[in-house]
């Protein structure tokens, strides 16, 4: 059993950052789990602390049920994968899997029967008597991986393994890691930046900013119901679009259109004048055309770039923010937004006709977009039905 428990774990270097604040996050057996963030948010910090490389400044770490937070690395029976495969370039393939047996001191034929399962397992059977130098990226990475797989640990920790390919080595290497933890049913814990990684890859997902965990769940509910303005715009591609907007007397105005503040939120805000952000996913917003989007709010906006990706294309508007919407004391998550402008971006077919320049007419369900509070950043979250 590899159940990871982290029980309000932090960690302060001696300079008085807090890369981790207190944390609390339960993985399950077998789960794949992911680590996602920016740079400096504290998810290679959780990481080591895990495997022991990093010791906590408070808190306790437990896995199986039994704390491991005062063992070394080499007690806690896990196994790091890291960005810059560590493989040792004068060793072959065979005997780079082989190494941590070795040190293990198990019988030559117990490494040869272990050696031939990773092989197997990732392909690699035809790659045994090669040097690194002769491989390719994505294989030196299946090289790391098994040299893990052969201790059999109770949990495989990945530290931005796919970092380090190129993009289409990152899309293969990705559906490989994705079969490999079906065929191992392992524990795997995965840090990146890349969101696409993140929501492909994990079963869950951890999103961290500045040392904090914003929020954990699926994929799909950090997309659909995202915690706060951080997690809605980190997660997507396109992120998603905020726009300011001003609630009185059960009307919410954006800075293109105004309606009616829809009946799921109307117990959550009532009718008070409050300053709120509105968040709409760039395919939400479509053509009015389409079947059911007769009777939503439209819009009319100017076309000031569009970007053809085959088949879809993104379209970029811009333009002047009505003074009375700019949101007087916004959260740091719009900081870098111009307050004199609103900015959208819409993602729809490529075989639709738009041209930069031009004007796009585009229609959007009001059930289906988040509402934020402008100063605190937290999602609204309507009652249950």
């Amino acid at each position: 059993m590899a159940q990871i428990v982290l029980d309000k774990v932090s960690k302060r270097f001696a300079d008085g950052t807090d890369a981790l604040h207190p944390t609390d996050l339960t993985i399950g057996d077998g789960e794949f789990f992911i680590l996602v963030g920016p740079s400096g948010c504290g998810k290679s910090t959780l990481l080591n602390i895990i495997v022991g490389l990093t010791q906590p400044t408070s808190g306790d770490v437990r896995v199986g049920g039994e704390t491991v937070t005062a063992l070394d690395p080499k007690d806690r029976n896990m196994a790091m994968v890291f960005q810059s495969y560590a493989i040792y370039p004068h060793m072959t393939v065979r005997e780079n899997i082989a190494f941590p047996l070795r040190l293990a001191k198990l019988g030559d034929a117990e490494i040869e029967r272990r050696v031939g399962q990773a092989a197997e397992l990732l392909e690699l059977g035809e790659l045994l008597g090669r040097r690194p130098a002769d491989l390719s990226g994505g294989q030196r990475q299946r090289v790391a991986m098994g040299r893990a797989i052969v201790r059999r640990p109770a949990a495989f920790l990945l530290d931005e393994p796919l970092s380090n390919l190129d993009a289409r080595l990152r899309l293969q290497t990705r559906g490989e890691l994705a079969r490999l933890h079906r065929r191992l049913g392992a524990t795997m814990v995965y840090v990146t930046h890349d969101q696409t990684e993140a929501m492909t890859l994990g079963q869950r997902v951890a999103v961290l900013r500045r040392g904090r965990v914003q929020q954990v769940g699926t994929p799909r509910e950090l997309y659909r119901t995202p915690a706060n303005l951080f997690v809605a715009g980190f997660l997507g591609a396109p992120p998603m679009n905020f726009l300011p907007a001003a609630l009185e007397h059960r009307r919410l105005r954006l800075p293109m259109v105004e309606l009616d503040l829809p009946a799921a939120y109307q117990h959550a805000l009532g009718g008070q004048r409050r300053e709120l952000i509105v968040g709409i996913r760039p395919e939400q917003l479509v053509d009015p055309g389409l079947g059911g989007a007769d009777a939503w709010p439209r819009i009319d906006v100017p076309v000031d770039r569009v970007e053809w990706l085959g088949a879809d294309q993104y379209v970029y508007a811009d333009w002047p923010l009505d003074p009375a919407l700019r949101i007087r004391a916004a959260v740091d998550d719009l900081a870098a937004q111009r307050r004199d402008r609103v900015g959208l971006v819409v993602r729809i077919a490529s075989t639709h006709g738009v041209t930069m320049g031009g004007r796009l007419t585009l229609a959007f369900d009001p059930n289906a977009i988040s509402l934020f509070d402008a100063h605190g950043g937290e999602r609204i979250v309507p009652p249950p039905d």
